[in-house]
């Protein structure tokens, strides 16, 4: 087991996550991110994900996140649109398909649950 520890988000070294380009509607969005915690059976993932301007889609894991810098519209098929910004906390589930429209880089800390 890992020892309790924080973490000061804003400042988190991140890497690259390359995107599918086919998730990509528009822009050139680029994705870094890094795991700061999983459990040993892998279905708890606690970490940091930053996306830079742009459109892209997605299918979701069961989540909940927190903003902790930049903006986006986050639009839910078939369900409500999404509005984060900083200090803005969200929940998305598994199997939600959405649209991220990013107005200005978002940087978000998360917890997933597979």
């Amino acid at each position: 087991m890992t020892h309790s520890f924080a973490l000061h988000v804003p400042d988190a070294d991140l890497e690259p996550e390359p995107l599918d380009p086919e998730q990509i509607v528009s822009g050139s969005p680029e994705v870094t991110g890094k795991v700061v915690w999983e459990s040993p059976d892998g279905r708890q993932v606690r970490g940091v994900w930053q996306i830079t301007p742009g459109v892209v889609t997605d299918t979701e894991a069961d989540e909940l996140f927190v903003v902790i810098s930049g903006s986006a519209t986050i639009e839910v098929e078939d369900g409500p649109t999404l509005r984060v910004g900083p200090g803005d906390m969200a929940v998305l589930r598994a199997g939600d398909r959405t649209t991220w429209t990013v107005h200005e880089t978002l940087r978000k800390a998360y917890a997933i649950s597979l």
